[in-house]
């Protein structure tokens, strides 16, 4: 009964304390792609990504209700670094959705002028990028004002505060409702209350810039992903505890509510119970990691499905140096990356799979149409036979007295020319390990997209090779030979592509690069690159985030330079975060369905090479 009561009380005060509207409320996937193309068309980073902002402490006033209740503790605010535009989760503290989804985009349109180093002072800097989105862009500044109206009821009266935050909250008001006509804030200890159309005065990981008195999280650390959940968490690493120095010092009746420990001292234990520690870690708004030297029986399994020594694929060589590029310095790094072209030596031949041949049968009837067929080419300086037509004109034009044009007399049959190759280069990491059906993987859609495709292409003739690519690390990025532009399309080839399996990571901007030097070599005219991926790039080092897509852009430059033409196609439902960045708006398309995947690239062939 005591157990119960608590309850209602706390949900009781809880929602007296909170000031919310969760009918109102906006969640930050279903505003992703909005807030992406506003940051990137007011002028924000296209390499940016958009993510959760962290939670960080706020220790301002709060009301006797808030202190009762333990809420407003923590604030959500939108910041910008280097990697990513952070943005909080979820937004309903205004009281309509339009409102709520206005300030994603408010936010959006503010950090898209942010700077990392400016040095400016928080209300001086947020003005600065008011007045800049306004004066650029005039169809926000209505949007702005409606904000402002909406979000002045929701700070503190200034009556109800002590003479000197008082004149700090004035002072505020006044550069909200008039941005630029503010100079400074009053110096106090005590934070003012988050200002919520202006981006964080101190982000995580990022310098001061707000004066005294600005909200300040607790420490300026680390961060910690958690992708189910899309949260980011700060964090700290710390020395193992000894599980020795743990203690625990309250009088347990006295407990009013819920409270976070500090500096547990929790050692390994072998029964620890990991679906219980996860669901705690989710609580935790600050994490602190170690390494422990421990053994444990019981540990996270992750099941890489990574193939043995004997079952591998066949170096070839020692390995391709190639360069990488280093946005942060701005240079290519020379011989930074290993290719290892590898082969799978051991493969049976196989003919095609049965549940792909009446799809094969459809395709093969489709594209050797575009097979060059033979036709009579008339009035040819040279050739098989005489054009009579041709020779008659001739004889015509000379008896008339008109000088005869300089006009072939001869006729040859002989086909059109397809002055095109292709080279289509998959992912193969272990990403591609997951299910899209009851009935099939990632890497499964894949094997059999490459079949058809192969398939397509020997109908009509053109130069075409196949390569697949993962990695582990800047000195091992795997290169599978499927099959290269000197030989036939065959069982083979077949047996090669059966065989492929998922394993390590994408470092794709390698990958580009040795795909290039091998199209550059073709000598047709047109050459086509083919990415076929299901995410962004990635590694087990610094190539995770922005590094990596930078180098990927930069390799797809330099393909471009080389006179290719690079098109991607993807089963990521996130990829329009990044691939207009890395492709163009034009270079890549989304396969929504990923079952879709084996039909559509063929006809996607088609379209591109203009037939």
């Amino acid at each position: 009964m005591e157990e119960f009561v608590g309850k209602l009380w706390h949900r009781f005060i809880t929602r007296t304390a909170e000031r919310r509207f969760p009918e109102a409320v906006v969640t930050l996937p279903e505003m992703r792609r909005s807030v992406g193309v506003m940051f990137r068309a007011l002028g924000g980073d296209g390499g940016a990504r958009i993510e959760n902002a962290t939670r960080t402490e706020f220790g301002g006033r709060r009301s006797l209700l808030q202190k009762i209740a333990g809420t407003h503790t923590h604030v959500e605010l939108g910041w910008r670094d280097q990697e990513a535009l952070h943005l909080p989760e979820r937004i309903d503290l205004l009281p309509s959705r339009e409102l709520n989804r206005d300030l994603y985009l408010w936010l959006a349109a503010l950090a898209s002028g942010d700077s990392t180093d400016t040095g400016e002072a928080w209300l001086i800097h947020n003005q600065r990028l008011t007045l800049r989105v306004i004066a650029c862009f005039p169809g926000m500044a209505s949007r702005y004002r409606r904000l402002v109206e909406a979000v002045l009821p929701l700070r503190p009266d200034p009556a109800a505060l002590p003479a000197e935050e008082a004149e700090r909250e004035r002072t505020i008001r006044q550069a909200l409702q008039r941005p630029g006509s503010v100079e400074g804030i009053p110096d106090l200890p005590s934070p003012p209350a988050p200002v919520l159309l202006w981006l964080h005065p101190t982000p995580p990981g990022r310098g001061c810039r707000a004066p005294a008195g600005a909200p300040v999280p607790a420490e300026q650390q680390g961060e910690v992903h958690r992708p189910e959940e899309e949260r980011r968490y700060r964090a700290e690493e710390v020395e193992m505890p000894d599980g020795k120095k743990g203690l625990v010092m309250d009088r347990f009746e006295n407990i009013f509510g819920w409270a976070e420990f500090i500096k547990v001292d929790r050692a390994t234990e072998e029964d620890d119970d990991l679906s219980e520690a996860e669901q705690a870690a989710k609580d935790l708004d600050h994490l602190s990691v170690a390494r422990d030297q421990k053994a444990s029986a019981k540990r996270i399994r992750f099941d890489l499905d990574l193939p043995s020594a004997e079952s591998d694929d066949t170096p070839l060589g020692d390995g391709i140096l190639v360069p990488e590029w280093d946005y942060r310095k701005g240079i290519l790094r020379p011989d930074h990356c290993r290719i290892q072209p590898m082969i799978a030596t051991d493969a049976e031949p196989v003919p095609l799979p049965p549940h792909l041949r009446a799809a094969a049968r459809r395709i093969r009837a489709q594209f050797e149409s575009l097979m060059p067929t033979r036709v009579w080419h008339r009035a040819q300086p040279e050739g098989g036979e005489v054009d009579l037509e041709a020779y008659l004109d001739f004889v015509t034009e000379r008896a008339l007295g008109h000088a005869p044009a300089d006009s072939g007399l001869y006729r040859d049959f002989r086909g059109s020319l397809r002055d095109l190759s292709c080279l289509l280069l998959a992912d193969l990491s272990l990403s591609t390990d997951t299910w899209v059906s009851n009935e099939s993987r990632v890497i499964d859609v894949i094997r059999d997209s490459l079949m058809l495709f192969a398939e397509a292409l020997s109908a009509t003739g053109d130069p075409f090779a196949i390569y697949g690519f993962s990695s582990r690390h800047r000195d091992h990025v795997r290169f599978h030979i499927l099959k290269n532009f000197r030989e036939h399309h065959s069982d083979r080839v077949r047996g090669r592509i059966q065989v492929i399996r998922p394993g390590f990571y994408t470092r794709m901007g390698a990958a580009i690069r040795q795909a290039s030097s091998i199209l550059e070599r073709e000598p047709t005219g047109q050459k086509l690159l083919l990415l076929i991926t299901d995410g962004k790039p990635n590694d087990l080092d610094q190539y995770d985030g922005r590094y990596g897509i930078e180098d990927t852009r930069m390799a797809l430059i330099e393909a471009r330079q080389k006179g290719l033409q690079p098109f991607c196609v993807t089963i990521d439902d996130r990829a329009s975060d990044y691939l207009p960045h890395l492709f163009g708006p034009q270079a890549y398309v989304v396969i929504r369905n990923p079952e879709d995947l084996p039909r559509q690239l063929p006809l996607l062939y088609a379209r591109l090479t203009g037939h």
